[in-house]
């Protein structure tokens, strides 16, 4: 049941309003003044509080304001008999969701209320999600070539230097993009992906940078680039290594001048992007091959990140498949299955050229293939299958 606080100064105000509520099946808590109502706030969780404005000791302005240091979430719907439209405009430069004239219309008020309502359950999902898809990407293991990547994304993530990270396939590069997103100051901004090795080279520029309606046969409308999807946020570009020559000259000029220009388009948009790039290819051996500009390459690089192999970290391998067998389990809503410490050392022997793409993929088949227990004669059984 949503829970629903009232703060006003006005005893047969807080009784109608608290009246109205609780016939729509909703909670209701009262307080007489600021004071009283910013202590129930420190005592209990609100969905949403209705704030009178004019108040003794302390306006509901300030109300609104402290309240923002407890529960910076909670939606505010100020309410006043001498509201002005100054005073709303006020009331939500403050960080107010709305504003109420009294005595409040009884169906504006519940719109305005169920609204707020909604807003706050997105706010909750929405941290929600982030918080699993930050869980999803988590770093896991605690070997020495471990802990110096951890050691750079530290220093490296509160700036807006451009990252290049380096590493082979599955060994966890995009994990590093995105712990750099996390722990920036971007963090509450998009970060938005783009697999320059999955897009044809012709299609690479509008997928950028977009392209105006009528610039080439397909454009039936405008498309808005991922430089522009990702302002204020960061772009990840994975595999900048298959990147065109072409796109490589336009990524550069977006890079050295804040701006890019849409395909088919004059005007020049001005972006703020933080990139950060990966590859697992050795860019300046591409550079002397001619496939990769070397200016672009230093513009990338002002950071190098390598993510080592998995062979090169054999000792996270127990905590990373304690993790996959936590994950697989949720995935399948089971129990997580064990694993013998014998099982585990056959799999910290073996040759992970697949990295944790691979590992991750060989405990899923492991545990589809065991019993409760995941022994040593099922990791030599299944691990590495004989293929007909």
């Amino acid at each position: 049941m949503p829970k629903i606080l009232i703060i006003d100064d006005e005893r047969s105000i807080r009784h109608t309003l608290k009246e109205i509520l609780e016939y729509e099946s909703y909670s209701v808590d009262e307080a007489a003044d600021g004071e009283v109502g910013l202590d129930q706030l420190r005592k209990n969780k609100y969905d949403v509080v209705l704030c009178d404005i004019k108040m003794p000791k302390m306006d509901g302005l300030e109300v609104l304001q402290r309240a923002q240091e407890i529960a910076p979430d909670v939606p505010f719907i100020m309410i006043s008999a001498h509201g002005t439209i100054d005073t709303a405009v006020d009331a939500t430069k403050k960080g107010a969701y709305d504003f109420l004239q009294k005595p409040p219309d009884l169906n504006r008020l519940l719109v305005t209320v169920r609204n707020a309502l909604d807003k706050a359950n997105l706010v909750t999902e929405t941290k929600k999600l982030k918080k699993k898809i930050s869980k999803n990407y988590e770093m896991v293991g605690s070997s020495p070539a471990l802990e110096k990547v951890r050691r750079a994304i530290d220093k490296v993530a509160q700036t807006d230097a451009r990252v290049l990270i380096t590493g082979p396939n599955g060994a966890g590069k995009e994990m590093v993009a995105r712990q750099l997103h996390e722990k920036s100051n971007r963090s509450d901004g998009p970060m938005v992906e783009v697999n320059c090795a999955a897009i044809p080279s012709e299609l690479i520029e509008s997928e950028l940078f977009g392209h105006e309606k009528g610039s080439f046969t397909s454009a039936v409308k405008q498309r808005i680039g991922k430089f522009e999807q990702a302002n204020g946020g960061t772009l990840f570009l994975d595999e900048i290594g298959d990147m065109s020559l072409s796109a490589q000259a336009k990524v550069l000029r977006a890079l050295q001048e804040n701006k890019i220009t849409r395909v088919g388009g004059e005007k020049e948009i001005s972006v703020d992007v933080r990139v950060v790039a990966a590859t697992n290819k050795d860019l300046l051996k591409e550079i002397e091959d001619r496939n990769f500009r070397e200016d672009l390459y230093h513009r990338l690089g002002v950071i190098l990140i390598h993510v080592p192999p998995l062979n090169e970290r054999r000792e996270d391998i127990p905590e990373l498949v304690q993790k996959f067998l936590a994950d697989i389990a949720r995935d399948y809503g089971s129990k997580p299955k064990r694993i013998t410490p014998a099982a585990l050392t056959f799999l910290q022997q073996l040759d992970w050229r697949g990295n944790i793409r691979e590992l991750r993929n060989v405990v899923e088949r492991l545990v589809i293939m065991s019993d409760d227990e995941i022994s040593e004669e099922d990791a030599r059984s299944f691990a590495r299958p004989a293929v007909a």
